[in-house]
């Protein structure tokens, strides 16, 4: 039986997108990022985590994305977005229902990139995550993403060193702010809606730091990384 994913993907061609997604992709590509000198109140950020098969994004899958907004310094549940991925794996074969539920993806994916509308994107590990989707917007829609990252793993211990100098698991954070984390793993969007939590406590601690702006929040974020990994 042919592979989906090879039969749909060889030659890197993106001929099988839908006539719709094409149309929105070209919008998309055309469209401006916002401004990311604007301070936090006035930036509306994206709050974004991944469940995958694995830890390697050349090898295992990615299996649903939860994101939600932070805009003036508050969570927006109402403008949140989950994207179950785990029916592209049902359907690997070339058959006619393999095409329409790859085309349902893509659609999907789409969604993505118009809802998150080339604002800053939190998590937690962008290298974890940004791997993750860097492979599946190529591989789907042919686009290489690259948005501006604002990670937490390397920001918290950076601004918040009274609590911890080194980087923790999440969990960790969360008690750390007296946050219920829960028993159990948490679902996608749960664990997203945590992260906004603490991300809104980092807004309000990088602004008493003078990182007071998108622009200067993901520069701060690049040089917390680069420290920390070469220090």
């Amino acid at each position: 039986m042919i592979s989906l994913k090879k039969f749909l993907f060889k030659a890197g061609s993106l001929e099988h997108l839908p006539g719709d997604v094409r149309l929105s992709l070209e919008k998309w590509r055309a469209s401006k990022p916002p401004e990311l000198d604007e301070v936090h109140f006035h930036t509306r950020y994206i709050v974004i985590d991944i469940v995958t098969s694995g830890t390697k994004p050349e090898s295992d899958r990615l299996l649903s994305i939860a994101a939600t907004c932070v805009r003036q310094g508050v969570i927006v549940p109402e403008d949140s977005l989950f994207i179950d991925l785990t029916s592209l794996e049902q359907h690997q074969a070339a058959t006619e229902e393999g095409l329409e539920q790859g085309a349902a993806v893509d659609r999907q994916l789409m969604a993505f990139l118009q809802f998150a509308a080339k604002a800053p994107l939190v998590t937690y590990h962008v290298s974890y995550v940004g791997g993750f989707l860097q492979q599946l917007f190529k591989e789907r829609l042919g686009v290489d993403f690259q948005p501006q990252w604002v990670d937490m793993a390397w920001l918290l211990p950076a601004m918040f060193a009274e609590k911890s100098h080194s980087i923790m698991p999440l969990d960790q954070w969360l008690d750390a702010f007296g946050f219920a984390s829960g028993v159990g793993r948490r679902d996608a969007m749960d664990n997203t809606l945590m992260l906004a939590r603490l991300f809104q406590m980092l807004l309000v601690r990088a602004a008493d730091k003078d990182v007071d702006t998108a622009l200067r929040l993901v520069e701060e974020s690049r040089a917390s990384s680069f420290l920390r990994r070469t220090h």
